[in-house]
């Protein structure tokens, strides 16, 4: 790898997104066959079938980024305007978005304590007739309980789309993330496991909403039809060649890298048991076969620190150049988005709703608590060496030493 470390010697953690004489060679063939988009070249098409194929998925369709895949495959499942669709309150503001963008409205339900994922009792709690679908988040790389939602689903009729965001290679039982439900979305935004700096995926085996969601990315159009024959109101939110050479080589390296992180969070796990006030993460359901590890994130308790906030934690572990986060300060109902300007951002959907839809006094509470406990730190830092996780656990031991 051409890039792995920030600062020469090895005193830094490994760079993201990385890179070799692999991309480099694979943009200079894009650039110089002058087919640089979809429509004329190879590589994306290259990339899907890969990308299908190592995610035990019939099909994948390439699109603009992960956003627009949870758009795309909301609209091919058929999502609309009176639609509820079940989400957690703790994720990325676009897994909501996404369901208001095809006229939808998003209903928000706890997450796991120990998983950080979506809480299957309080999914089965929220179903209403107007519940058509429910998206799980992988949260973190570790993969929700599949088996529980699916049964719900099939009991109740739903779609189930996962959300893989942070889920790139991980397992339920037998099957790959993302192709356990209806179909799965990916992302590949700079941060993520596999990058492009941006990009996304949706997965599925069923071929009619592979197909629709080719025309639902394509302007309308259908494979194998004319070129100026279009068929759905749809976007152009198609992935360039460029993009899909980055991610060709990226996928190559996706299982030794995970391989690695895995290795690396259990170190890290071990040294972090012997200190007071902060918990590592829970271990995997036994059903979770493998683990992503998008995010490392711990549980802070100001009682070990001296009571020092959880942020001031944060603030002292970047400048030990630990490249350490708080995460979501809010749940996503908390936003203002979704407390006081839904009513004029999506006005349509309100009054199909007929004024019910209120998230001004929800408060989910296991939400709520993760968002003043978390500390995350990023995928990148697990490709590190021990030495690395020695360095981490030592600059907590010496914040918590100068607190007692």
């Amino acid at each position: 790898m051409s890039n792995a470390r920030k600062r020469s010697g090895g005193m830094g953690f490994p760079a993201w997104p990385q890179y070799g004489k692999e991309e480099v060679s694979a943009l200079l063939e894009v650039l110089r066959s002058r087919h640089w988009g979809r429509i004329t070249g190879k590589k994306v098409e290259e990339f899907e079938k890969s990308f299908a194929k190592a995610h035990n998925a019939k099909y994948a369709l390439a699109c603009a980024n992960g956003t627009a895949a949870l758009e795309i495959a909301l609209r091919a499942l058929g999502i609309g305007p009176g639609d509820e669709v079940i989400v957690p309150a703790y994720t990325f503001i676009a897994t909501a978005t996404a369901v208001l963008q095809v006229g939808a409205i998003p209903v928000f339900v706890d997450i796991e304590d120990a998983t950080y994922n979506i809480d299957a009792r309080c999914v089965e709690a929220a179903i209403t007739s107007r519940t058509k679908a429910v998206i799980p988040v992988h949260f973190a790389g570790l993969s929700a309980d599949m088996d529980a939602l699916r049964k719900i689903a099939r009991k109740y009729g739903l779609k189930l789309v996962e959300d893989c965001a942070q889920a790139h290679g991980a397992k339920w039982r037998r099957r790959r993330a993302g192709a356990i439900g209806d179909c799965g979305t990916f992302s590949f935004q700079e941060t993520k496991n596999i990058s492009a700096g941006e990009g996304g995926a949706i997965i599925t085996d069923s071929k009619q909403l592979a197909d629709l969601c080719f025309s639902y990315h394509h302007i309308g159009r259908k494979r194998g039809r004319p070129f100026y024959e279009h068929h759905y109101l749809a976007w152009n939110y198609r992935m360039t060649e460029f993009q899909a050479a980055i991610l060709l080589a990226q996928l190559r390296r996706l299982n030794t890298q995970t391989a690695r992180r895995e290795r690396m969070a259990k170190y890290l796990s071990e040294l972090l048991s012997e200190i007071d006030g902060l918990r590592a993460p829970a271990p995997a359901d036994a059903r979770a076969k493998e683990r992503a590890w998008h995010l490392y994130i711990m549980r802070y308790s100001a009682k070990g620190f001296g009571g020092m906030t959880r942020d001031d934690f944060v603030e002292r572990l970047k400048a030990k150049n630990i490249p350490a986060m708080a995460g979501y300060p809010v749940p996503l109902y908390r936003h203002p988005l979704f407390a006081k300007n839904l009513a004029r951002e999506c006005r349509a959907q309100i009054a199909m709703h007929k004024g019910r839809v209120n998230y001004s006094k929800l408060r989910l509470p296991v939400s709520e608590r993760v968002c003043k406990e978390s500390v995350w730190l990023p995928q990148y830092v697990l490709l590190g060496s021990k030495r690395d996780m020695e360095r981490i656990a030592t600059a907590v031991r010496k914040i918590q030493r100068s607190v007692r």
